[in-house]
């Protein structure tokens, strides 16, 4: 009836109008009826045509962006996971290659968050995909972030690599001109790259592991590494890449591998015998556990080492200065008597490790010096130096800080020096400065210096206000040298004419380092009683027991130190079976108040006291007490050369890293890289991470010395063999 009523409607002289209305409504039916029986597959392929800033196509299995904390998951789960994933990467692959590139700025770097959409749209995407989300998603939700942040850090591996997968020359020099080129976009990059680091690191917080740090029930097959620099291998420095056109052999800054190495470094071709102990190590050590052809041009031209049948041999007294590193240390004490080596000065670090003959002279004036082996060091001086039985550690010394508080060394000192402090505003010496202790002492010894380069030294110099105590050219090792002495106030950066470079602002914190781009700002001095740094510690050897004002909790300091000492005297030394007089080499992985290096001392042991990034910041402390150290995150491999350490300290160590690595094995194969064949590893934790730790270490064929347990806590001593797969 009511249809009938509507025909004759239509056949009236308005039934225009009622047509119209007739063919919409019609119309509406047929798209509600459609969208109700189509796909969601092609409902969600619809949907992301419209969304213009996507810059990399979505995979079904990962997640699509991070907004407000919360992630977006795949939205098909019934068998349409293809054809979504190609349709939208066909069409994104469009947006991308054709005229709607992303702006710079919406992305922090090049290639580590490509999955990333801008911002503006974050929540526009999010409200029409997450409508779409299916019951059995939800259910996988728990894989589906762990899977995406696996993704994440894998981008994030590969933009440093493409980065810094640039030709690098042999050259210093032409290298630091490239680098000046396009020093502000580096900076831009370098603080994109460090804010995402602390994003990672956040998120890394969060993530919580259940289950024990090492799978008991896991097996392990090694094979060797197949790398570049082969038996010398320094991941995160070395240049790993399969160009033949590229030519430099490390990066301009540390840049990790994609995935942590699970592969054994191997030994150096002609093998590897037990290293040269101490002291005898000062003056020879064997020439085939550090000997490649670099080295042996580099020999040619300098008399402080030569080859003597097995042995590379270090004449006394003889360096790179003529007339003896005996005569210029002796000079400099002449020319500022304030300078008392081994009293005043105790902590020191030598830039470049060119010659270390100057470490062994000093530490015969009781001065404990790390050298600072470069990136560019394509000969390899830090690893003999190394091998000699000096504290040293490899590190790039172009864009971001070195991995130390501000204010810590006494004195800081750069021979034959060839750095260009003066160029990209200072930047490099602006770092000295933050480095180094109010009131201490900066000492430059250079060859032909020009007049443009010297004015412009001075310049800076005068600029951040460094007091040039004394300026000589010494007739006998033909080096001028100067002396600087870095402000104990804050006082005169009142009175500079130009205030350039600027002082740092209040908020930025001078002992942040571990990816922490250089500022080209100065630090001011600390003056509070809380900082660190505001007086000169006591004299050595009084330091080691002195508890400063500004240290937290001295209480726990002076227990810590009571703590290993008895550990050492009545367990360590007499119960492990480590023949002491072998030891010389030794690292603290988890270091807190440097108890544990100061019971060594009379070992005539040097202990690198390695602070966790994520740990309280004790390292400060351990300076001030006249001991040496370096932050570090362990979830990445260390700056050394392989076979480094005699001995590897661990004391709770893997438990503390539980929630914070997602391949802890990856740390002990770091630990099989760093430390010698013959060497020692110390462990001790809980029982639930020994055991396993224990199954592991046998399947590198390390041999287990002892194992001890009680109260579900225990201990493990092993030494790694010379065993390669």
């Amino acid at each position: 009836m009511a249809l009938a009523r509507f025909g004759r409607q239509v056949k009236r002289q308005h039934g225009v109008c009622v047509k119209m209305t007739a063919v919409a409504i019609l119309g509406l039916c047929f798209i509600f009826v459609w969208s109700m029986f189509s796909s969601p597959s092609n409902s969600v392929t619809v949907q992301r045509e419209s969304f213009d800033d996507i810059a990399e196509p979505v995979a079904s299995s990962t997640m699509v962006s991070k907004s407000k904390g919360k992630d977006i998951e795949k939205h098909d789960a019934n068998g349409n996971k293809k054809k979504v994933e190609s349709s939208l990467k066909e069409k994104d692959e469009k947006k991308v290659n054709g005229s709607l590139p992303l702006p710079a700025h919406e992305h922090k770097s090049g290639k580590k968050n490509e999955k990333h959409v801008s911002k503006r749209k974050k929540d526009k995407v999010k409200s029409k995909l997450s409508n779409k989300v299916s019951k059995e998603n939800q259910e996988n939700q728990e894989q589906e972030e762990s899977q995406g942040e696996e993704a994440e850090k894998e981008n994030e591996d590969e933009e440093e690599v493409v980065v810094d997968d640039k030709e690098e020359g042999l050259d210093g020099e032409s290298e630091e001109k490239g680098e000046m080129e396009g020093d502000a976009d580096v900076d831009e990059s370098v603080d994109q790259e460090t804010q995402e680091k602390a994003e990672n690191e956040n998120e890394g917080k969060k993530r919580k592991i259940k289950g024990p740090v090492f799978d008991p029930k896991a097996h392990y097959s090694w094979k060797q590494c197949s790398t570049r620099s082969k038996h010398n291998y320094i991941p995160c420095i070395d240049v790993e890449s399969g160009f033949t056109r590229l030519h430099g052999y490390r990066h301009r800054e540390r840049t990790c591998p994609k995935a942590p190495p699970m592969c054994l470094v191997p030994l150096p071709h002609d093998g590897y015998d037990s290293p040269v102990h101490w002291p005898e190590s000062k003056l020879k050590v064997l020439y085939k556990n550090v000997g490649h052809p670099k080295l042996a041009a580099y020999m040619k031209n300098h008399n402080w080492l030569i080859k003597s049948g097995e042995y590379l041999m270090f004449p006394q007294n003889q360096s790179e200065f003529k007339g003896g590193v005996v005569h210029y240390l002796e000079s400099i004490e002449e020319m500022v008597p304030d300078i008392e080596w081994g009293k005043n000065i105790r902590v020191v670090l030598d830039v470049g490790c060119s010659d270390s003959s100057f470490v062994a002279s000093l530490l015969d004036k009781d001065v404990l010096t790390l050298s600072l082996g470069l990136k560019d060091d394509l000969v390899d001086l830090a690893q003999v130096s190394l091998e000699r039985g000096f504290a040293t550690f490899v590190s790039p010394f172009a864009r971001r800080r070195l991995p130390f508080p501000s204010g810590v060394f006494d004195a800081i000192h750069c021979g034959r020096c060839t750095i260009p402090w003066h160029a990209h505003e200072g930047k490099l010496l602006l770092e000295i400065n933050r480095i180094l202790r109010p009131g201490g002492y900066f000492i430059l010894s250079t060859k032909h210096d020009s007049i443009e380069e010297e004015n412009a030294m001075n310049t800076l110099t005068s600029s951040i206000c460094w007091n040039i105590l004394a300026h000589k050219t010494d007739d006998v090792s033909e080096v001028g040298v100067k002396i600087y002495q870095k402000p104990e106030s804050n006082d005169i950066y009142v009175l500079r004419r130009r205030r350039n470079p600027p002082l740092c602002k209040e908020n930025e914190n001078p002992d942040a380092s571990w990816y922490v781009p250089m500022k080209t700002c100065l630090h001011t001095v600390p003056s509070a009683i809380e900082q660190h740094g505001t007086e000169w510690p006591e004299e050595w050897p009084k330091r080691l027991e002195t508890y400063p004002d500004w240290l937290n909790n001295k209480e726990k300091a002076i227990d810590d130190t009571k703590h290993w000492k008895d550990i050492v005297d009545k367990s360590y030394l007499t119960g492990l079976g480590i023949n002491w007089s072998t030891i010389r080499n030794v690292m603290d992985m988890k270091a807190i108040y440097g108890g544990f290096a100061a019971a060594l001392l009379q070992q005539k042991i040097w202990v690198m006291n390695v602070v966790p990034v994520h740990a309280p910041d004790t390292l400060p402390f351990i300076f001030e007490r006249g001991l040496v150290g370096i932050y570090h995150d362990w979830c990445e491999p260390f700056g050394t050369y392989p076979r480094s350490y005699d001995l590897l300290h661990a004391d709770h160590f893997f438990s503390w890293l539980k929630n914070r690595c997602k391949h802890p094995v990856s740390i002990v194969v770091e630990m099989d890289r760093i430390l010698r064949p013959g060497g020692w590893a110390v462990v001790r934790d809980k029982v639930e991470i020994l055991d396993p730790l224990e199954a592991i270490l046998r399947s590198l064929r390390w041999e287990i010395r002892m194992t001890y347990s009680q109260n579900k806590e225990g201990i493990i001593c092993a030494q790694k063999t010379i065993w390669r797969p």
